[in-house]
C-alpha cells in the first residue's frame, strides 16, 4: 500500500506515493515550498479520513489556515475537523498538552521527546508533520543525542510522518538525512527571467525513484510537479 502525497505530479517520482508508517524528511531554502506540500499531505489524509497532526513551534493555527486559504485545496475546510490536532509547543495549550503525557516517577525535566512521541501515539495519528528540526533542536537539552533518539521513536511509531528541515545546500546532510526513510529536497534558483523551482528525491528506502530534479510550480491549486520535465540548475 502506498500513501498519496496530495502534490499533483510528485507520486510519479515514488512509485505512487509515500511506505506508510516511516519517516521522510523535506529539505529546501525558505520559501521553496516545503510548508506548502506539508499541508497538501494533511489535506489529502483528511480527505482519506484520516487522522492526521501538525506539530509547529514557531506559527499559530490562525496563521498557517491563513496562509494556505490562498490556495484550492481546501485546507481551512478539511482542517475543521475532529480528525485534526494542531500543536504549538511554545504556546501554553500545547505544553499543556505535553505534561499530561510525563510519565509517573520521571524526573520534572522530563525528555520533549518522550513526551511529544507518547501524545502522537495516544491519538492514534496517521499522517503527522513536524516543522522543523532548526527549531526542535533549540529545545533539547542535548541536540543531536536528543535529536537522534527522537528520530528513532518516530520510525518506530505508526505514523507516516513528514519532517521539515531547513537546508540551504543539499550536499550537507545533518543526522536526520541519514536516519530517516527518505529525503525530498527543495530547490529554487533566481535566474534573469524570473525564480526556477525544482523537486529533488535524494533517497527512499524501499522504492525505484527519480532521482533527477523535477519542475516544480505554486499554483492555485497549491504545488504540481512535472514528472516528466528536468530541470537544470
Amino acid at each position: 500500500m502506498r500513501i498519496p502525497s496530495g502534490v499533483s505530479g510528485f507520486d510519479d517520482l515514488i512509485q505512487g506515493g509515500f511506505l506508510p508508517h516511516r519517516l521522510y524528511v523535506l529539505s529546501g531554502p525558505p520559501g521553496s515550498g516545503k510548508t506548502t506540500f506539508t499541508a497538501q499531505f494533511i489535506a489529502e489524509g483528511l480527505r482519506n479520513g484520516e487522522t492526521c497532526m501538525y506539530i509547529t513551534m514557531h506559527e499559530t493555527e490562525d496563521e498557517l489556515v491563513h496562509d494556505m486559504s490562498s490556495y484550492n485545496f481546501g485546507f481551512e475546510t478539511l482542517t475543521n475537523s475532529e480528525a485534526f490536532r494542531y500543536i504549538n509547543l511554545v504556546s501554553p495549550k500545547g505544553k499543556h498538552l505535553l505534561n499530561q503525557f510525563s510519565q509517573s516517577g520521571s524526573s520534572n525535566v522530563q525528555s520533549l521527546t518522550d513526551k511529544i512521541v507518547a501524545f502522537v501515539n495516544s491519538r492514534q495519528v496517521d499522517r503527522l508533520v513536524i516543522d522543523s528540526t532548526m527549531l526542535l533542536r533549540l529545545f533539547f537539552s542535548n541536540g543531536d543525542e536528543e535529536m537522534t533518539r527522537f528520530l528513532t521513536a518516530l520510525k518506530q511509531g505508526e505514523a507516516t510522518t513528514l519532517l521539515i528541515s531547513e537546508m540551504t545546500d543539499p550536499s550537507s546532510y545533518a543526522d536526520e538525512h541519514f536516519l530517516a526513510h527518505g529525503v525530498i529536497f527543495f530547490h529554487n534558483y533566481l535566474e534573469a527571467t524570473g525564480m526556477t523551482r525544482g523537486i529533488q528525491v535524494i533517497k527512499m528506502r524501499g522504492t525505484n525513484i527519480d532521482c533527477d530534479i523535477r519542475s516544480l510550480e505554486f499554483t492555485d491549486n497549491g504545488l504540481i510537479v512535472d514528472p516528466r520535465t528536468k530541470v537544470d540548475l
